[in-house]
């Protein structure tokens, strides 16, 4: 990192400051005492996806987890391993009584092309932790391979993002507290996808049966492309 980056991180702190300890002070006041985000949202650390950004979302208004291609693993016994993801979620549905959860996808992303390129082995080598943790999303590059194994390796790609979406909405309702949360009507879940290239938001509908656009892609930036069809990887 030069320190350029470090004067411009300063300075937009400084700016941040102005805004919220100055500005709009009053939010801080009541951020002080406490949080109560009605949303939360698993995103992909990529450096290209900001949620708070993204959504023009205040301090305090979103919970974001982050993590290499924004994935949910399975419900797991909390005696083995460390459990990130799965912490977040259950402060955030028990603790916070989040109303919606979000997991949000985007194109070129690095972990699911990780995903596609890997070999089938019975485990990834001991310090290989990227390799490890995208075989969460398993089911969906076999689901992929099934149905696409024919087409090119960047519509392969694609298609998976969009899949293991679905996939991490699926493994959402292994956790106890999301599915009674889910079966009572207290919480929703709910699949976004963020196309880089076309600047656009896509939402996976249920009774379509495939991820449709929220916000459409600026008249500028589109292009002719296709619509990949989603299925829950159940």
């Amino acid at each position: 990192m030069s320190r350029h980056d470090l004067e411009k991180f300063i300075a937009g702190f400084a700016a941040f400051q102005k805004t919220y300890f100055d500005e709009k002070h009053e939010l801080f006041e009541d951020l002080a005492q406490g949080q109560h985000p009605r949303s939360l949202l698993i995103g992909c650390c990529d450096s290209r996806v900001d949620p708070s950004q993204m959504m023009g979302a205040d301090p305090g208004e979103i919970f974001v987890s982050r993590n290499v291609a924004n994935l949910v693993p399975p419900c797991e016994p909390s005696g083995h391993g460390h459990h990130g993801v799965s912490a977040a979620i259950q402060f955030a549905v028990q603790s916070l009584k989040v109303e919606r959860v979000i997991v949000l996808g985007h194109s070129r992303c690095g972990g699911i092309r990780a995903l596609m390129e890997s070999v089938d082995t019975p485990e990834p080598a001991l310090l290989d932790f990227v390799g490890s943790w995208v075989r969460i999303a398993e089911p969906a590059r076999r689901k992929t391979l099934a149905a696409y194994g024919h087409t090119p390796f960047e519509t392969q790609c694609r298609i998976c993002e969009k899949t293991s979406i679905l996939n991490s909405l699926n493994n959402l309702m292994t956790f106890p507290w999301v599915r009674d949360a889910v079966e009572h009507g207290r919480l929703t879940l709910h699949g976004w996808y963020f196309d880089l290239e076309r600047g656009e938001l896509l939402a996976y509908s249920d009774r379509a049966g495939q991820f449709l656009p929220v916000v459409c892609a600026l008249e500028n930036t589109a292009s002719p492309g296709t619509v990949e069809p989603g299925t829950r990887t159940t």
